[in-house]
């Protein structure tokens, strides 16, 4: 890169930098304060979706989490994927057996299309894995916004699909962004064992409060 595209470049971080505002306290000229910043660090929770399938969330979803998640999912600011990503790492690492296969939970095409990414999948490069996409969506479903749990599960029954290959019993984790019935993990978890793949866990980057459970004593205990 030559100098002047180098100072372009410069130019176009700082604009973005000074018209940003924190998430979590809405200070200007920052994309996250420190003090923010400290909010996003692991604090592990476990819980299990009506179908029985162990969760283990990073963070709870309020506060401060939960207005840098919807900033990453409604407004675009994906670089807010890398501090969020930095805490699911966190529970990845404990969580996923060696040589299981980390399965997101698909993104809607409307969603797709409107954000240009996935959300889960980029949380899960940005924690520094490599995520499977072994799952699809077979039709549509509403959203699950504003539904209670019964109007949840029957929205995503039967509306994923393994990807047409025989899991052959190999292990997988469930990765999403958000946990909040448990609902879409439990379909993905049936669609998984439908194409013979063994579903291990659930990890979730953020589980809202009301799936708050059980606190893990520590990190992988």
């Amino acid at each position: 890169m030559d100098a002047g595209r180098m100072i372009a470049v410069a130019e176009e971080a700082l604009a973005l930098l000074l018209a940003s505002v924190c998430p979590g306290c809405d200070r200007t000229g920052t994309l996250l304060c420190a003090d923010c910043r400290r909010m996003l660090l692991a604090d592990p929770i476990a819980t299990t979706t009506p179908g029985g399938l162990t969760v283990h969330a990073a963070l709870t979803y309020e506060g401060v989490v939960a207005r840098s998640i919807r900033r990453v999912k409604e407004e675009g600011a994906t670089m807010l994927a890398r501090p969020l990503g930095t805490a699911l790492s966190t529970v990845l690492r404990t969580r996923v057996p060696r040589g299981a296969l980390i399965v997101p939970v698909p993104t809607s095409r409307p969603a797709f299309r409107r954000r240009g990414y996935r959300v889960p999948e980029l949380l899960i490069r940005r924690a520094g894995f490599h995520a499977d996409r072994m799952l699809r969506q077979s039709r549509r479903t509403q959203d699950q916004r504003g539904l209670d749990r019964t109007a949840r599960a029957r929205n995503v029954a039967g509306s994923l699909r393994a990807r047409g290959v025989d899991g052959g019993g190999r292990e997988v984790v469930i990765v999403d962004d958000v946990v909040t019935t448990g609902a879409t993990l439990d379909e993905a978890a049936r669609a998984l064992r439908a194409a013979g793949f063994r579903p291990q866990c659930a990890v979730a980057l953020a589980a809202t409060p009301g799936r708050r459970d059980t606190r893990e004593l520590a990190v992988g205990g």
